[in-house]
Protein backbone atom coordinates (compact mmCIF):
# COMPACT_ATOMS: atom_id res chain seq x y z
CA UNK A 1 0.00 0.00 0.00
CA UNK A 2 1.64 3.65 -1.36
CA UNK A 3 1.48 6.30 1.05
CA UNK A 4 -0.89 8.13 -1.34
CA UNK A 5 -3.63 4.91 -0.71
CA UNK A 6 -3.48 5.89 3.28
CA UNK A 7 -3.75 9.31 2.39
CA UNK A 8 -6.91 10.31 5.40
CA UNK A 9 -9.78 12.73 4.10
CA UNK A 10 -9.72 16.34 6.07
CA UNK A 11 -11.66 16.43 8.42
CA UNK A 12 -10.48 19.38 10.56
CA UNK A 13 -11.68 22.71 10.37
CA UNK A 14 -9.35 26.23 10.35
CA UNK A 15 -10.49 26.87 13.88
CA UNK A 16 -7.66 26.78 16.12
CA UNK A 17 -8.78 24.56 18.86
CA UNK A 18 -5.35 24.48 20.99
CA UNK A 19 -2.01 26.76 20.76
CA UNK A 20 0.93 26.22 22.27
CA UNK A 21 3.54 28.83 21.84
CA UNK A 22 7.46 28.88 22.71
CA UNK A 23 7.17 25.96 24.90
CA UNK A 24 10.54 25.56 26.81
CA UNK A 25 11.64 23.25 29.71
CA UNK A 26 14.91 22.65 31.87
CA UNK A 27 15.73 19.61 33.77
CA UNK A 28 18.84 20.19 36.30
CA UNK A 29 19.81 22.74 33.43
CA UNK A 30 19.64 21.09 30.58
CA UNK A 31 17.31 22.02 27.73
CA UNK A 32 15.03 19.17 26.86
CA UNK A 33 12.25 21.31 25.14
CA UNK A 34 13.47 24.36 23.22
CA UNK A 35 10.71 27.03 22.21
CA UNK A 36 8.20 24.66 20.78
CA UNK A 37 5.57 25.80 18.60
CA UNK A 38 2.30 22.91 18.60
CA UNK A 39 -1.47 24.29 17.43
CA UNK A 40 -3.93 21.79 16.41
CA UNK A 41 -7.50 22.67 14.47
CA UNK A 42 -10.88 21.75 15.86
CA UNK A 43 -11.88 17.91 14.63
CA UNK A 44 -7.93 17.34 13.88
CA UNK A 45 -6.41 14.02 14.18
CA UNK A 46 -2.40 15.59 14.79
CA UNK A 47 0.39 13.30 14.68
CA UNK A 48 3.60 14.42 17.21
CA UNK A 49 6.54 12.38 15.90
CA UNK A 50 10.26 12.20 16.84
CA UNK A 51 12.84 9.96 17.80
CA UNK A 52 13.00 8.72 21.14
CA UNK A 53 14.23 11.84 23.54
CA UNK A 54 12.76 13.81 21.24
CA UNK A 55 10.75 15.61 23.18
CA UNK A 56 7.57 14.46 22.63
CA UNK A 57 6.32 12.69 26.05
CA UNK A 58 7.64 16.17 28.07
CA UNK A 59 5.52 18.34 25.60
CA UNK A 60 2.22 16.30 26.01
CA UNK A 61 3.10 16.36 30.17
CA UNK A 62 3.22 19.94 29.61
CA UNK A 63 -0.03 19.95 28.06
CA UNK A 64 -1.50 17.78 30.67
CA UNK A 65 -0.35 19.68 33.97
CA UNK A 66 1.68 17.10 34.73
CA UNK A 67 4.98 19.31 34.44
CA UNK A 68 5.01 23.29 34.18
CA UNK A 69 6.92 25.31 31.13
CA UNK A 70 9.69 27.46 31.91
CA UNK A 71 8.71 29.17 28.82
CA UNK A 72 5.78 29.88 26.40
CA UNK A 73 2.10 29.68 26.73
CA UNK A 74 -0.56 27.80 26.43
CA UNK A 75 -4.06 28.48 25.06
CA UNK A 76 -7.59 26.26 24.48
CA UNK A 77 -9.96 27.86 22.19
CA UNK A 78 -8.25 31.04 22.10
CA UNK A 79 -8.23 31.56 25.71
CA UNK A 80 -4.78 31.23 27.74
CA UNK A 81 -3.91 28.84 30.59
CA UNK A 82 -1.92 27.64 32.92
CA UNK A 83 -1.78 24.09 34.66
CA UNK A 84 -0.23 23.28 37.79
CA UNK A 85 -1.42 20.10 38.29
CA UNK A 86 -3.39 17.33 35.83
CA UNK A 87 -6.89 18.11 37.31
CA UNK A 88 -6.51 21.47 36.17
CA UNK A 89 -5.83 20.34 32.72
CA UNK A 90 -8.99 18.33 32.99
CA UNK A 91 -11.01 21.07 33.99
CA UNK A 92 -9.90 22.86 31.00
CA UNK A 93 -10.36 19.89 28.67
CA UNK A 94 -7.49 18.39 28.23
CA UNK A 95 -7.36 13.98 28.44
CA UNK A 96 -4.35 11.53 27.90
CA UNK A 97 -4.54 7.78 27.61
CA UNK A 98 -1.18 6.87 28.73
CA UNK A 99 0.77 4.16 26.63
CA UNK A 100 0.89 1.89 29.77
CA UNK A 101 -2.79 0.56 31.03
CA UNK A 102 -3.44 2.28 34.30
CA UNK A 103 -6.83 -0.14 35.49
CA UNK A 104 -7.62 -1.92 38.39
CA UNK A 105 -8.43 -5.38 36.87
CA UNK A 106 -10.55 -6.20 39.97
CA UNK A 107 -12.97 -3.68 39.72
CA UNK A 108 -16.04 -3.54 37.19
CA UNK A 109 -15.91 -1.46 33.80
CA UNK A 110 -17.65 1.44 35.56
CA UNK A 111 -15.71 1.34 38.32
CA UNK A 112 -12.33 2.45 36.58
CA UNK A 113 -14.41 4.86 34.30
CA UNK A 114 -15.19 6.54 37.70
CA UNK A 115 -12.70 5.88 39.92
CA UNK A 116 -12.59 8.28 42.54
CA UNK A 117 -15.30 10.31 41.20
CA UNK A 118 -18.56 7.91 41.76
CA UNK A 119 -21.99 9.51 41.57
CA UNK A 120 -23.81 9.59 44.99
CA UNK A 121 -26.66 9.03 46.78
CA UNK A 122 -27.44 9.58 50.06
CA UNK A 123 -26.65 6.32 51.50
CA UNK A 124 -23.60 5.61 49.05
CA UNK A 125 -22.75 5.03 45.36
CA UNK A 126 -25.16 5.37 42.36
CA UNK A 127 -24.17 2.16 41.03
CA UNK A 128 -27.17 2.35 38.42
CA UNK A 129 -26.75 5.63 37.48
CA UNK A 130 -22.50 5.36 37.06
CA UNK A 131 -23.12 1.66 35.01
CA UNK A 132 -25.66 4.14 32.90
CA UNK A 133 -23.22 6.44 32.29
CA UNK A 134 -20.46 4.09 31.73
CA UNK A 135 -22.77 2.17 28.89
CA UNK A 136 -23.56 5.71 27.00
CA UNK A 137 -19.61 6.47 26.71
CA UNK A 138 -19.12 3.04 25.33
CA UNK A 139 -21.48 3.70 22.91
CA UNK A 140 -19.56 6.77 21.74
CA UNK A 141 -17.29 4.59 21.03
CA UNK A 142 -19.09 2.34 19.64
CA UNK A 143 -18.12 -0.48 22.14
CA UNK A 144 -21.38 -1.25 24.19
CA UNK A 145 -22.37 -4.32 22.80
CA UNK A 146 -19.22 -6.12 23.96
CA UNK A 147 -18.11 -4.54 26.75
CA UNK A 148 -20.48 -4.51 29.69
CA UNK A 149 -20.56 -1.93 32.15
CA UNK A 150 -20.20 -4.55 34.97
CA UNK A 151 -17.70 -6.63 33.81
CA UNK A 152 -14.23 -6.70 35.89
CA UNK A 153 -11.64 -5.18 33.92
CA UNK A 154 -9.13 -8.23 34.02
CA UNK A 155 -11.26 -10.48 32.16
CA UNK A 156 -11.30 -8.01 29.11
CA UNK A 157 -8.85 -8.61 26.21
CA UNK A 158 -5.56 -5.80 25.82
CA UNK A 159 -7.57 -4.34 22.96
CA UNK A 160 -11.28 -3.61 25.11
CA UNK A 161 -8.93 -2.57 28.42
CA UNK A 162 -7.92 0.17 25.72
CA UNK A 163 -11.06 1.24 24.81
CA UNK A 164 -11.93 1.38 28.74
CA UNK A 165 -9.15 3.93 28.96
CA UNK A 166 -10.33 5.88 26.56
CA UNK A 167 -13.70 5.99 28.03
CA UNK A 168 -12.66 7.11 31.30
CA UNK A 169 -10.71 10.13 29.29
CA UNK A 170 -13.61 11.12 27.48
CA UNK A 171 -15.81 10.90 30.49
CA UNK A 172 -13.96 14.22 31.45
CA UNK A 173 -16.00 15.63 28.19
CA UNK A 174 -12.57 16.71 26.89
CA UNK A 175 -12.05 18.72 24.10
CA UNK A 176 -8.26 17.68 23.21
CA UNK A 177 -7.64 14.14 23.77
CA UNK A 178 -3.98 12.84 23.98
CA UNK A 179 -3.60 9.22 22.42
CA UNK A 180 0.10 7.82 23.53
CA UNK A 181 1.14 4.36 21.65
CA UNK A 182 -2.43 3.67 21.77
CA UNK A 183 -2.18 0.46 19.53
CA UNK A 184 0.93 -0.88 21.09
CA UNK A 185 -0.09 -4.14 22.38
CA UNK A 186 -2.90 -4.67 19.40
CA UNK A 187 -3.48 -7.22 16.18
CA UNK A 188 -3.78 -5.50 13.17
CA UNK A 189 -7.91 -6.08 12.98
CA UNK A 190 -8.01 -4.85 16.49
CA UNK A 191 -6.36 -1.57 15.50
CA UNK A 192 -8.29 -1.00 12.53
CA UNK A 193 -11.21 -1.18 14.97
CA UNK A 194 -9.34 1.67 17.08
CA UNK A 195 -8.58 4.02 14.33
CA UNK A 196 -13.07 3.25 13.35
CA UNK A 197 -13.67 4.58 16.79
CA UNK A 198 -11.09 7.50 16.98
CA UNK A 199 -12.34 9.19 13.49
CA UNK A 200 -15.91 8.84 14.84
CA UNK A 201 -14.24 11.18 17.66
CA UNK A 202 -12.54 13.71 15.28
CA UNK A 203 -15.96 13.51 13.20
CA UNK A 204 -17.55 14.73 16.39
CA UNK A 205 -15.87 17.74 16.81
CA UNK A 206 -12.88 16.75 19.22
CA UNK A 207 -9.01 17.33 18.75
CA UNK A 208 -7.00 14.17 18.82
CA UNK A 209 -2.89 14.07 19.45
CA UNK A 210 -1.79 11.07 18.36
CA UNK A 211 1.70 10.04 19.43
CA UNK A 212 3.20 7.02 17.51
CA UNK A 213 5.97 5.53 15.92
CA UNK A 214 4.39 3.19 13.37
CA UNK A 215 4.76 5.24 10.28
CA UNK A 216 2.15 3.34 8.71
CA UNK A 217 -0.82 4.34 11.21
CA UNK A 218 0.37 8.18 11.05
CA UNK A 219 -0.25 8.09 7.13
CA UNK A 220 -3.24 5.86 7.73
CA UNK A 221 -4.75 7.96 10.27
CA UNK A 222 -3.20 11.56 10.86
CA UNK A 223 -4.71 15.14 9.17
CA UNK A 224 -1.05 16.81 9.90
CA UNK A 225 1.92 16.07 11.46
CA UNK A 226 4.32 17.98 13.98
CA UNK A 227 7.77 16.27 14.19
CA UNK A 228 10.19 16.90 17.24
CA UNK A 229 13.91 16.45 17.18
CA UNK A 230 16.35 17.43 20.12
CA UNK A 231 13.74 19.41 22.04
CA UNK A 232 12.82 21.31 19.08
CA UNK A 233 10.07 21.65 16.61
CA UNK A 234 11.10 20.47 13.33
CA UNK A 235 8.12 21.12 10.93
CA UNK A 236 4.78 20.74 10.68
CA UNK A 237 3.66 19.19 7.44
CA UNK A 238 0.38 17.78 5.97
CA UNK A 239 -0.10 14.00 5.80
CA UNK A 240 -1.50 14.01 2.58
CA UNK A 241 1.58 16.12 1.14
CA UNK A 242 4.28 13.99 3.08
CA UNK A 243 5.55 10.55 2.26
CA UNK A 244 7.80 7.84 4.37
CA UNK A 245 11.15 9.09 3.05
CA UNK A 246 10.60 12.70 4.06
CA UNK A 247 9.21 11.96 7.31
CA UNK A 248 12.00 9.90 8.02
CA UNK A 249 14.10 12.37 7.00
CA UNK A 250 12.87 14.88 9.14
CA UNK A 251 12.75 12.91 12.49
CA UNK A 252 16.20 11.43 12.16
CA UNK A 253 18.01 14.51 9.97
CA UNK A 254 19.40 12.05 7.35
CA UNK A 255 17.84 9.86 4.86
CA UNK A 256 17.47 5.92 5.57
CA UNK A 257 18.47 4.92 2.33
CA UNK A 258 17.59 1.43 3.38
CA UNK A 259 14.58 0.79 5.84
CA UNK A 260 15.58 -2.78 5.85
CA UNK A 261 19.12 -4.28 5.59
CA UNK A 262 19.70 -6.71 2.27
CA UNK A 263 19.00 -10.78 3.36
CA UNK A 264 20.81 -13.43 3.50
CA UNK A 265 21.74 -14.97 0.39
CA UNK A 266 21.33 -19.17 0.26
CA UNK A 267 25.38 -19.70 0.60
CA UNK A 268 25.43 -17.91 3.79
CA UNK A 269 22.66 -19.72 5.14
CA UNK A 270 24.35 -23.09 7.45
CA UNK A 271 23.00 -26.01 8.76
CA UNK A 272 19.81 -25.92 11.48
CA UNK A 273 20.64 -24.84 14.84
CA UNK A 274 17.07 -25.60 16.22
CA UNK A 275 14.54 -28.01 14.88
CA UNK A 276 11.24 -28.59 16.56
CA UNK A 277 8.94 -31.69 15.01
CA UNK A 278 5.54 -32.05 15.59
CA UNK A 279 5.77 -30.07 18.70
CA UNK A 280 2.76 -29.78 21.49
CA UNK A 281 2.49 -28.04 24.63
CA UNK A 282 -0.59 -26.47 26.15
CA UNK A 283 -2.43 -24.19 22.62
CA UNK A 284 0.45 -25.56 20.01
CA UNK A 285 -0.02 -28.61 18.17
CA UNK A 286 1.71 -30.31 15.27
CA UNK A 287 4.64 -27.35 15.36
CA UNK A 288 7.63 -28.13 12.67
CA UNK A 289 9.93 -25.54 12.88
CA UNK A 290 13.71 -25.10 11.81
CA UNK A 291 16.12 -22.42 12.28
CA UNK A 292 19.30 -22.35 10.69
CA UNK A 293 22.52 -20.22 11.40
CA UNK A 294 22.56 -17.34 9.42
CA UNK A 295 18.69 -16.51 8.83
CA UNK A 296 16.28 -14.79 10.16
CA UNK A 297 12.88 -16.39 10.24
CA UNK A 298 9.89 -14.08 10.90
CA UNK A 299 6.76 -15.23 12.67
CA UNK A 300 3.28 -13.91 12.07
CA UNK A 301 0.19 -14.30 12.90
CA UNK A 302 -2.72 -12.63 15.04
CA UNK A 303 -2.97 -12.12 17.95
CA UNK A 304 -3.73 -15.71 20.22
CA UNK A 305 -2.42 -17.31 17.24
CA UNK A 306 0.44 -18.85 20.08
CA UNK A 307 3.12 -16.63 18.13
CA UNK A 308 4.35 -16.10 22.20
CA UNK A 309 3.41 -19.40 23.50
CA UNK A 310 5.98 -20.86 20.77
CA UNK A 311 8.96 -18.48 21.87
CA UNK A 312 8.22 -19.63 25.75
CA UNK A 313 8.02 -23.20 24.69
CA UNK A 314 11.14 -23.00 22.22
CA UNK A 315 13.24 -20.93 25.92
CA UNK A 316 12.38 -23.98 28.08
CA UNK A 317 8.82 -21.47 30.22
CA UNK A 318 6.95 -24.37 29.06
CA UNK A 319 7.61 -28.02 28.30
CA UNK A 320 6.71 -30.32 25.45
CA UNK A 321 4.32 -32.61 26.19
CA UNK A 322 4.82 -33.80 22.61
CA UNK A 323 7.34 -33.81 19.60
CA UNK A 324 11.26 -33.57 19.41
CA UNK A 325 13.16 -30.52 19.83
CA UNK A 326 16.82 -30.72 18.58
CA UNK A 327 19.48 -28.13 19.30
CA UNK A 328 22.83 -28.25 16.87
CA UNK A 329 22.39 -32.10 16.15
CA UNK A 330 21.53 -33.13 19.63
CA UNK A 331 17.80 -33.94 20.78
CA UNK A 332 17.05 -31.81 24.12
CA UNK A 333 14.56 -31.67 26.58
CA UNK A 334 14.48 -28.41 27.69
CA UNK A 335 13.52 -28.27 31.42
CA UNK A 336 13.42 -24.62 32.23
CA UNK A 337 14.69 -21.04 30.70
CA UNK A 338 18.38 -21.90 32.50
CA UNK A 339 18.37 -25.38 30.85
CA UNK A 340 17.60 -23.48 27.61
CA UNK A 341 20.28 -20.62 28.32
CA UNK A 342 22.55 -23.38 28.94
CA UNK A 343 22.31 -24.51 25.28
CA UNK A 344 22.81 -21.65 23.49
CA UNK A 345 19.21 -19.99 23.19
CA UNK A 346 17.88 -16.36 24.08
CA UNK A 347 14.66 -14.79 24.47
CA UNK A 348 14.42 -11.07 24.15
CA UNK A 349 10.64 -10.69 25.40
CA UNK A 350 7.77 -8.56 24.61
CA UNK A 351 7.99 -7.02 27.61
CA UNK A 352 11.28 -5.39 27.78
CA UNK A 353 10.82 -3.59 31.19
CA UNK A 354 8.96 -5.92 33.17
CA UNK A 355 10.57 -9.22 31.56
CA UNK A 356 13.83 -8.49 30.40
CA UNK A 357 15.27 -5.81 32.79
CA UNK A 358 15.58 -5.00 36.21
CA UNK A 359 14.92 -0.97 35.77
CA UNK A 360 16.54 0.31 39.53
CA UNK A 361 20.13 -1.54 37.92
CA UNK A 362 22.74 -0.39 35.89
CA UNK A 363 23.42 -0.91 32.48
CA UNK A 364 26.56 -3.41 33.40
CA UNK A 365 24.22 -5.08 35.80
CA UNK A 366 21.42 -6.01 33.52
CA UNK A 367 24.15 -6.47 30.48
CA UNK A 368 25.53 -9.56 33.01
CA UNK A 369 22.08 -10.98 34.49
CA UNK A 370 21.82 -13.84 32.66
CA UNK A 371 25.57 -14.66 33.00
CA UNK A 372 25.57 -14.40 36.47
CA UNK A 373 22.00 -15.72 36.89
CA UNK A 374 23.61 -19.05 35.39
CA UNK A 375 27.03 -19.08 36.81
CA UNK A 376 28.56 -19.08 33.31
CA UNK A 377 30.94 -16.23 33.48
CA UNK A 378 33.33 -16.34 30.66
CA UNK A 379 32.47 -19.80 29.76
CA UNK A 380 30.47 -19.14 26.73
CA UNK A 381 30.29 -14.96 26.20
CA UNK A 382 32.20 -11.78 27.16
CA UNK A 383 32.52 -12.64 30.92
CA UNK A 384 32.11 -10.32 33.97
CA UNK A 385 34.91 -7.82 33.40
CA UNK A 386 34.66 -4.38 32.86
CA UNK A 387 36.40 -4.65 29.65
CA UNK A 388 33.93 -7.46 28.60
CA UNK A 389 31.00 -5.05 29.55
CA UNK A 390 31.94 -2.45 27.50
CA UNK A 391 32.68 -4.80 24.26
CA UNK A 392 29.04 -5.76 24.52
CA UNK A 393 27.77 -2.17 24.83
CA UNK A 394 29.90 -0.80 22.12
CA UNK A 395 28.71 -4.21 19.87
CA UNK A 396 24.86 -3.41 20.17
CA UNK A 397 26.07 0.20 19.94
CA UNK A 398 24.55 1.68 23.04
CA UNK A 399 23.83 5.58 22.86
CA UNK A 400 23.91 7.77 26.42
CA UNK A 401 24.10 4.45 28.38
CA UNK A 402 27.75 4.63 30.64
CA UNK A 403 27.84 1.35 32.28
CA UNK A 404 27.31 2.76 35.63
CA UNK A 405 23.95 4.34 34.26
CA UNK A 406 20.93 2.91 36.20
CA UNK A 407 18.62 1.38 32.92
CA UNK A 408 15.36 3.07 33.66
CA UNK A 409 16.45 6.29 32.03
CA UNK A 410 17.41 5.39 28.78
CA UNK A 411 15.28 4.87 26.11
CA UNK A 412 13.01 2.41 24.99
CA UNK A 413 15.64 1.74 21.59
CA UNK A 414 18.40 1.59 24.39
CA UNK A 415 16.65 0.00 26.79
CA UNK A 416 16.55 -3.01 24.00
CA UNK A 417 20.02 -2.57 23.03
CA UNK A 418 21.00 -3.68 26.85
CA UNK A 419 18.92 -6.87 26.39
CA UNK A 420 20.48 -7.35 23.85
CA UNK A 421 23.76 -7.27 25.27
CA UNK A 422 22.62 -9.46 27.72
CA UNK A 423 21.95 -12.02 25.59
CA UNK A 424 24.72 -11.32 23.29
CA UNK A 425 27.11 -12.01 27.09
CA UNK A 426 26.03 -15.83 26.98
CA UNK A 427 27.25 -16.52 23.84
CA UNK A 428 23.71 -17.41 22.35
CA UNK A 429 23.11 -19.31 18.97
CA UNK A 430 19.72 -18.56 18.64
CA UNK A 431 18.02 -16.07 19.50
CA UNK A 432 13.96 -15.37 19.50
CA UNK A 433 13.33 -11.96 19.27
CA UNK A 434 9.37 -10.87 20.25
CA UNK A 435 8.07 -7.64 18.83
CA UNK A 436 12.06 -6.58 18.47
CA UNK A 437 10.92 -2.67 18.03
CA UNK A 438 7.84 -2.42 19.71
CA UNK A 439 7.72 1.22 20.95
CA UNK A 440 11.03 2.81 19.83
CA UNK A 441 11.49 5.60 16.79
CA UNK A 442 12.72 4.59 13.35
CA UNK A 443 16.38 5.05 14.24
CA UNK A 444 16.90 2.94 16.90
CA UNK A 445 14.71 0.67 14.57
CA UNK A 446 16.89 0.53 11.76
CA UNK A 447 20.14 0.00 14.37
CA UNK A 448 18.55 -2.80 16.03
CA UNK A 449 17.73 -4.57 12.34
CA UNK A 450 21.38 -4.20 11.68
CA UNK A 451 22.22 -5.59 14.63
CA UNK A 452 20.09 -8.88 14.00
CA UNK A 453 21.48 -9.30 10.46
CA UNK A 454 24.85 -8.73 11.83
CA UNK A 455 24.42 -11.70 14.33
CA UNK A 456 22.58 -13.99 11.83
CA UNK A 457 25.85 -13.39 9.40
CA UNK A 458 28.22 -14.07 12.45
CA UNK A 459 26.15 -17.68 12.60
CA UNK A 460 22.98 -17.14 14.85
CA UNK A 461 20.52 -18.60 14.10
CA UNK A 462 17.14 -16.03 14.72
CA UNK A 463 13.55 -16.26 14.88
CA UNK A 464 11.82 -12.89 14.99
CA UNK A 465 8.40 -12.57 16.44
CA UNK A 466 6.67 -9.36 14.95
CA UNK A 467 2.84 -7.87 14.46
CA UNK A 468 4.15 -5.35 12.38
CA UNK A 469 3.77 -6.98 8.69
CA UNK A 470 6.60 -4.78 6.85
CA UNK A 471 8.69 -5.62 9.71
CA UNK A 472 8.34 -9.32 9.00
CA UNK A 473 8.10 -8.65 5.37
CA UNK A 474 11.55 -6.78 5.17
CA UNK A 475 13.62 -8.49 7.67
CA UNK A 476 13.13 -12.58 6.87
CA UNK A 477 14.51 -14.68 4.84
CA UNK A 478 11.76 -16.88 5.79
CA UNK A 479 8.22 -16.40 6.88
CA UNK A 480 6.04 -18.90 9.25
CA UNK A 481 2.68 -17.66 9.74
CA UNK A 482 0.65 -19.29 12.85
CA UNK A 483 -2.81 -19.29 12.97
CA UNK A 484 -4.89 -21.46 16.15
CA UNK A 485 -1.68 -22.82 17.68
CA UNK A 486 -0.25 -24.34 14.83
CA UNK A 487 2.26 -23.35 11.60
CA UNK A 488 -0.77 -22.70 8.97
CA UNK A 489 2.14 -22.47 6.48
CA UNK A 490 5.51 -20.53 4.95
CA UNK A 491 6.07 -17.92 2.77
CA UNK A 492 9.04 -16.89 0.72
CA UNK A 493 11.11 -13.94 1.42
CA UNK A 494 8.99 -10.54 0.51
CA UNK A 495 6.01 -12.48 0.55
CA UNK A 496 2.92 -9.22 0.92
CA UNK A 497 0.59 -8.09 3.71
CA UNK A 498 -2.32 -9.82 1.95
CA UNK A 499 -0.57 -13.25 1.37
CA UNK A 500 0.55 -13.10 5.26
CA UNK A 501 -2.90 -12.22 6.39
CA UNK A 502 -4.55 -15.28 4.33
CA UNK A 503 -2.71 -17.88 5.68
CA UNK A 504 -3.73 -15.95 9.29
CA UNK A 505 -7.21 -15.60 8.62
CA UNK A 506 -8.37 -18.76 6.81
CA UNK A 507 -8.71 -22.59 6.68
CA UNK A 508 -6.87 -25.24 4.44
CA UNK A 509 -3.73 -23.34 3.92
CA UNK A 510 -1.23 -25.00 2.47
CA UNK A 511 2.41 -25.64 4.07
Amino acid sequence: MTDADTTPIDHASDQVMLRMTGITKRFFGVTVLDSVDLDCRLGEIHAVMGENGAGKSTLMKILVGAYQPDGGRISIDGAEVQFGHPRQALEKGVSIVHQELNLLPERTVAENIFLGREPRRRLGVDRRAMETAASELLATLGADDVIGARTPVGRLPVAQQQLVEIAKALSFEPRILVLDEPTAALSPHEVDALFARIRRLRDNGLTVLYISHRLKEIFELTDRITVLKDGRRVDTVDTARVDTRRLVQLMVGRELDHYFPPRATPEQVGEPRLTLRGGAAGPLHDIDLELRAGEIVGLAGLEGSGRTELAKLLFGATRLTAGTLTIDGRTRRLRSPRHAIRHGIGLLTEDRKSEGLVLPLSVRDNSLLAIRAMGTAGRRGAGGTTAGVRDLLDRVQLRGGAPHREVRYLSGGNQQKVVLAKWLATGATVLIFDEPTRGIDVGAKASIHELMRELAASGVAILMISSELPEVIGMADRIAVMRHGTIAGWLPPGASEAEIMLLATTEGAAR
